[in-house]
């Protein structure tokens, strides 16, 4: 073959009828999806007063159904109305504007914020991408831009009612070959919680679990909310000789001068943000460093992009993200999207790990893939899971009730 006749075999196969740039260009063109229907699905977890997670599916012209989670302990009633609120709007209109459905309906109502209508927007939302992934044929990870990491290290839970419980669960999840761990380590009475006697027997606990794992084990602690603001300066200075890798919400989120007060008591990394809402809630904690580690979740923060966003303002100031998610294997593959896109990420939380029974019947389609403490990169189009709907009828709503804290004197204490 002459170089001429190279050149122009070259050119035809790549411009001509059925050329690379004619599959481009076909690939290209209107994906033609409509939303005809929205439905939601709470699913109880089993057992006495058992939480409930709440799922949304929205289906389209082509066939193509997404998934997605808004989950909000003991609200779940009220959190599927709120998401079948958003019917009205979607049916009818494209799933892949994705920008501009959230603008609508964060933006149009008037009323904004909050843990339900933000999480009726974020199962929404993951579910428009659920969609716009399955449609081109690729895992929503590479729709934010790709990889900037190969593996993602998770983290899971464990607890105990003794120091020597505690050392016994964390030693066993770090002999399951996970690399971290979270647990709450103050303790209750039952519904009590003494100020003085959870935190020393909080730090009892702690250095029980720091002696068991070993140095190089990521303790995680999770305060819940829990501690009064000297609750809080007392365990975390007690904390810092165990080196945890992050305390969790120390302190409540109504006012941020308390947690800049607990910044200026201790040197310990502090972590917050599972109760906060869209990149303006987490803007002022990043700009005043106030935090090592900022925690949303993307079933409430606003969906995946939203926790996109964060993660880019967090960015800007070098602070990392471990992400919250203490619900289903949607949350959690929702989460892995971003953490994969993301090169500010640190560490996943899950809650469960991978092995229940429970999971493997509600869902089909794979899950996430946990090796050595890490998850590796989801490879199914779109979310990469669906949901059994006939399995979910089987497990109906069942209302749930939170642990109802109070102080020795009966007063009321925060959850």
């Amino acid at each position: 073959m002459t170089r001429r006749e190279f050149l122009y075999s070259s050119a035809v196969a790549l411009t001509g009828p059925g050329g690379l740039l004619a599959q481009a260009r076909e690939k290209a063109k209107p994906l033609n999806l409509k939303v005809t229907d929205l439905k939601t699905f709470i699913v109880n977890r089993g057992g006495t007063n058992a939480i409930n997670y709440v799922f949304v599916k929205i289906y389209t012209n082509q066939g193509i159904t997404g998934l997605g989670e808004g989950s909000v302990t003991s609200k779940e009633a009220t959190m599927a109305a709120a998401i079948e609120e958003h019917k009205r709007y979607l049916v009818g209109r494209d799933p892949a504007d994705i920008e501009m459905h959230w603008q609508a309906m964060y933006r149009w109502p008037r009323w904004r914020g909050g843990p339900i209508l933000n999480s009726a927007i974020s199962a929404v939302e993951i579910a428009l991408w659920d969609i716009l992934g399955q449609a081109l044929g690729q895992p929503i990870w590479k729709l934010l831009g790709g990889k900037a990491r190969e593996r993602v290290q998770m983290y899971v839970h464990a607890g105990g009612n003794s120091p020597e419980e505690y050392a016994r669960t964390w030693l066993q999840a770090k002999e399951e070959g996970w690399t971290g761990c979270k647990g709450g380590f103050i303790t209750t009475q039952g519904d009590v919680i003494d100020p003085v006697r959870s935190v020393r027997e909080g730090i009892a606990n702690l250095k029980a679990v720091r002696e068991a794992v070993g140095e190089d084990f990521r303790i995680c602690i999770d305060l819940h909310g829990k501690a009064t603001p000297t609750m809080a300066v007392d365990f975390c200075r007690r904390a810092e000789q165990y080196r945890p890798f992050f305390v969790e919400e120390a302190t409540q989120i109504e006012d941020l001068d308390e947690l800049a007060h607990l910044r200026g008591k201790t040197s310990i990394p502090l972590a917050t943000g599972e109760r906060l809402f869209t990149k303006y809630g987490f803007s002022q904690i990043c700009a005043r460093h106030l935090v090592d580690y900022v925690q949303p979740d993307v079933v409430h923060c606003g969906g995946i992009m939203e926790m996109k966003k964060i993660a880019t303002l967090a960015e800007a100031y070098r602070i990392e993200i471990t992400p919250h998610n203490p619900q289903s294997d949607v949350s959690t593959l929702a989460s892995l999207h971003v953490d994969f896109s993301t090169p500010n990420f640190a560490i996943q939380e899950i809650t469960h790990r991978g092995n229940e029974q429970y999971w493997k019947d509600l869902f089909y389609g794979g899950g996430p893939d946990y090796r050595q403490g890490y998850a590796l990169p989801p490879e199914n189009p779109g979310l990469g899971v669906n949901l059994d709907e006939k399995v979910a009828a089987k497990r109906p709503y069942q209302p749930h009730t939170r642990q109802q804290l109070r102080f020795p004197d009966g007063g009321i204490a925060d959850h």
